[in-house]
């Protein structure tokens, strides 16, 4: 890790002096401020608590239309016998640890009888759900590489033989095919075993007596979810894409703030993304750790991710009182805010479609059915609030000066322009589309007092051509909206229905993707490609955790 820390550092400083001899634009923080923040990100790469588990038992998959995805297991024991059986007779076999498990997977050979004369040959299928083991992956259909699905075959030369997979995994079952063997030997598997890691160390406090058994259950698949994605950065998923982004890492940080408490993860997290800035000082959406720590580059601007940096920053600073690392990082949540007004009218509206064909990229939601302008507008106000709080922390406040009248201005905007009165709901784009993202945002962001937003979120669910949220990631804030507009029993029925529905179809951790009336959903064609144990999901800890006169009685 130090090696490929200071071979990046040198590359950076290197590029950096080239592009200022070719004449090229100025870096906007620095190499020498770049490469601080990079020293103090790799000091403060978190220790990994290492487990090793094992299977506890042989399962098949079978089809049950009132299964998650038409499968699930069924347990058929033996598993003291599987070890001394031959495995050719058992090729197919599925192995199941009974839990969710991110890390890395080893397995031993050994001989029943004769030599090994020729090599043996065996594919490994993880599963993070019982489809995974169950649908074939070819001929693949899906949208993202192909080598994101987890299967490995592995060529074994020589019997006895202990093999760990170079490739860290994340999965609950394992199926096991032999592909090819010598008929004049035999051989069994005679242990499998995952050394698991988290950096998610600290013991958690126990919910309430009072709490209901679904949100202890709902609380422990949330904290499951959230411990396997806190590697040596919070990832969006372990099993995929395996990296930083800062969307994830917001409501990650949130979650870990009423949990483990492991502020010195997010620390590394803030310092990198900084450290791999676009050289005009605006963040990129993710940042990847190997084979050194590097920006995705070439990708779209994510501006809603950039200045929702700021808020994350602020929540860092007043959940640990560390005034050093904000006001080291200032300089950078300053800088998000300079783009509030590049798409912005006179009227106080912010332009979604003029951003967009700039190649913006607007995220809010997986949902190809929303008009992203008006929950645009929330986040926008939302973040500059965020920053302009951290600023009166830092005693800043005079270097942003600008947004309190940017706020005001589209504030009043929102109302005039983005708010239908008839309706008693925002709208968005040329359509006047209701969404629920909408309302959120604006809510969040206090555009409306909570008398008002409990108006607009009645509303809203009698509303029956609203766009609902695509997944988890805009159902936290949903909730959050449901919360700070006082509509309680609200906030805890979505809990208990949304995340509860995973945790009543025997999600272990929970999925980037849920729909409770689609179960095949996918942003990429395929759902085996699907993160099962995904960051931005793990939200309810947050919830139950700070409200727990709402959720624990």
């Amino acid at each position: 890790m130090k090696h490929s820390f200071s071979n990046f550092k040198w590359f950076l400083i290197l590029s950096i002096l080239l592009s200022n001899f070719l004449g090229f634009s100025q870096d906007y923080y620095g190499p020498d401020e770049r490469r601080k923040w990079l020293d103090i990100a790799e000091n403060n790469i978190p220790s990994l608590k290492e487990t090793i588990k094992h299977p506890i038992d042989l399962v098949k998959t079978i089809k049950d239309t009132n299964a998650f995805q038409v499968y699930k297991t069924e347990s058929i024991g033996g598993l003291d016998d599987f070890y001394k059986t031959s495995l050719k007779t058992q090729s197919g076999i599925i192995l199941d640890f009974g839990e969710h498990i991110t890390g890395q997977f080893t397995f031993s050979l050994n001989t029943l009888f004769g030599v090994t004369d020729a090599p043996v040959r065996l594919k490994f299928t993880f599963g993070e759900v019982p489809s995974e083991v169950s649908v074939p992956f070819d001929p693949y259909p899906g949208g993202l590489s192909r080598a994101w699905l987890q299967d490995e075959i592995v060529t074994v030369m020589s019997i006895p033989s202990t093999i760990t997979l170079e490739r860290r995994l994340s999965f609950r079952y394992v199926k096991v095919e032999v592909l090819g063997s010598s008929p004049y030997f035999d051989f069994s598997l005679t242990k499998a075993s995952v050394k698991a890691t988290t950096s998610a160390t600290s013991e958690i406090t126990d919910l309430s007596a009072t709490s209901s058994e679904l949100i202890k259950k709902i609380d422990q698949v949330g904290l499951n979810t959230l411990s396997e994605c806190m590697q040596t950065v919070f990832e969006d998923g372990p099993k995929r894409d395996r990296r930083l982004w800062i969307g994830d890492l917001y409501l990650q940080a949130l979650a870990n703030m009423y949990s483990y408490e492991n502020h010195m993860l997010t620390k590394r997290c803030l310092y990198l993304i900084a450290a791999l800035a676009q050289e005009d000082g605006f963040l990129y959406s993710n940042v990847f750790e190997y084979p050194s720590p590097h920006a995705q580059e070439g990708s779209p601007f994510l501006f809603d991710y950039a200045i929702l940096y700021n808020v994350i920053l602020r929540d860092y600073l007043d959940a640990t009182g560390d005034t050093e690392t904000a006001n080291d990082l200032w300089p950078v949540a300053k800088r998000q805010m300079d783009h509030i007004t590049t798409y912005l009218g006179e009227d106080g509206v912010f332009n979604a479609d003029k951003a967009v064909k700039n190649k913006w990229w607007l995220f809010v939601d997986w949902n190809d059915q929303l008009d992203r302008q008006t929950a645009l507008q929330g986040i926008m106000i939302y973040s500059m609030k965020g920053t302009l709080d951290l600023a009166e922390k830092l005693n800043k406040k005079s270097e942003v000066k600008q947004l309190p009248k940017w706020i005001e201005s589209m504030s009043s905007g929102a109302l005039k322009h983005l708010y239908d009165k008839d309706l008693g709901l925002f709208i968005s784009g040329k359509d006047r589309q209701v969404s629920y993202a909408s309302q959120s945002w604006m809510i969040l962001a206090d555009v409306v007092k909570p008398k008002k937003a409990r108006n607009i979120l009645h509303n809203l669910q009698d509303y029956k051509n609203a766009i609902k949220p695509g997944g988890p990631y805009l159902y936290h804030y949903y909730v959050q909206a449901l919360i700070d507009s006082d509509l309680k029993e609200d906030a805890r029925e979505l809990i208990e229905n949304y995340w509860g529905g995973m945790v009543k179809k025997g999600a272990d951790t929970f999925w980037e993707v849920y729909d409770p009336n689609n179960e095949e959903l996918s942003p990429y064609q395929f759902y085996p490609v699907n993160s099962y144990c995904h960051a931005w999901s793990c939200t309810p800890v947050y919830f139950i955790r700070k409200y727990p006169e709402i959720f624990q009685n």
